[in-house]
């Protein structure tokens, strides 16, 4: 079951959902519209290590735009901070940036209850395409949860993308024990 606009409307005065900034014509009937922000980054090896600390560069996206390439894979951020304190979100790509040939998501869709930050979004496209800082770039859909939590996301102590700022966030695999 996903909650309509009224249920996410009223979790929002409840501030059990948060959305920063919020915009009511961004509230879809049952999902709200996320953007793009201002910040990219590309990891700074050709070959990735998952047990290493994969570091990132981070860049502006200038006014006018850029052009995202294939076989390049780019982390972006949403514009929006988001809390979620008593719902499952998930983020999809809207249907018009799927329809441009841009994923914005390689398997992180779901978040947990509890998480707060921005959302990293795993950028990657069929053909070049630009993009734009505040471009619309995926939708928010909140499941409701079935049964007590024990713990919260943002309460774990080994929660490693809690309170992700409006910056891209690398991979923490590193951090597993593996």
């Amino acid at each position: 079951m996903i909650l309509a606009d009224k249920t996410i409307l009223g979790e929002i005065e409840k501030g059990t959902i948060v959305l920063k900034p919020y915009d009511r014509e961004c509230l879809g009937s049952n999902s709200y519209d996320v953007h793009l922000g201002s910040t990219l980054a590309t990891y700074k090896d050709h070959i990735l290590d998952s047990k290493k600390h994969n570091t990132i560069e981070t860049f502006e996206i200038p006014e006018e735009g850029f052009v995202l390439y294939p076989h390049v894979f780019y982390l972006g951020v949403t514009l929006e901070y988001t809390e979620t304190h008593a719902h499952v979100p998930f983020l999809e790509g809207k249907s018009s940036t799927g329809r441009l040939g841009i994923d914005i998501h390689a398997t992180a869709g779901k978040g947990d209850v509890g998480f707060c930050g921005n959302w990293t979004l795993e950028i990657s496209v069929k053909q070049p395409v630009k993009i734009y800082p505040g471009m619309p770039i995926g939708q928010l859909i909140y499941f409701p949860v079935d049964g007590e939590i024990e713990v919260k996301y943002n309460q774990k102590k080994n929660a490693k993308y809690s309170g992700q700022p409006n910056k891209p966030v690398e991979s923490m695999m590193w951090k597993n024990k593996f």
